[in-house]
């Protein structure tokens, strides 16, 4: 069941990356929850475990690393699709 929540949580992070960075409509539910789930940890290894949290996620944290992968990935797909 944990699994399912950190799949859920996940995707409700990357949706929210996406939404703020305006990229959600070029994002499927997949990418939103690999997004998430990425930024999470990667939002967590760097910032740390501040703030509220679900699913063992830290909200806040895993919000800012989520941006951050989101941007990176929009970056990079665009970098490529030029070439």
């Amino acid at each position: 069941m944990h699994l399912i929540w950190t799949l859920i949580i996940g995707a409700v992070i990357g949706a929210i990356a996406g939404a703020i960075t305006s990229r959600d409509a070029s994002m499927g539910w997949i990418a939103n929850i690999v997004a998430g789930l990425i930024g999470s940890w990667l939002g967590e290894m760097v910032l740390g475990s501040w703030g509220p949290s679900l699913a063992g996620m830290a909200l806040f944290p895993s919000i800012i690393g989520a941006i951050i992968v989101v941007l990176v990935v929009s970056w990079l797909l665009t970098k490529m699709g030029n070439d």
